[in-house]
């Protein structure tokens, strides 16, 4: 449920006073996150992503190389379940073969 409003959150931080504070944090961050998006869905220059699709990748690229308190997995698999929620019709395997790219780019190693 935390990530789903995080989403939310991400996708309408430009329409409000006050974002959520892991909201602010993630936004410091977009140096770091959005060029491995970039890296990890190189055919989709980022201003081309569906901005659901994009405030999805942003938090699970945030949770997977610089959050790093759940698995893998479980963020892969919750990214996706928020795809399916609130992306389009192709956005939960977007948002799974990306994810899954970026965790073989990075050699990310969780249990």
């Amino acid at each position: 449920m935390r990530r789903s409003k995080l989403v939310q959150h991400l996708f309408s931080s430009s329409f409000q006073k006050k974002p959520d504070p892991v909201v602010r944090h993630i936004w410091k961050c977009l140096d770091r996150i959005d060029p491995q998006i970039v890296n990890s869905a190189p055919e989709w220059p980022l201003e081309k992503l569906n901005p659901v699709d994009l405030a999805i990748l942003r938090l699970a690229v945030y949770e997977l190389t610089i959050d790093k308190k759940a698995p893998f997995k479980v963020i892969i698999d919750e990214a996706v379940e928020l795809a399916k929620k609130y992306g389009g019709s192709g956005s939960p395997a977007f948002i799974n073969g990306s994810l899954g790219k970026l965790v073989k780019l990075n050699y990310l190693d969780q249990a």
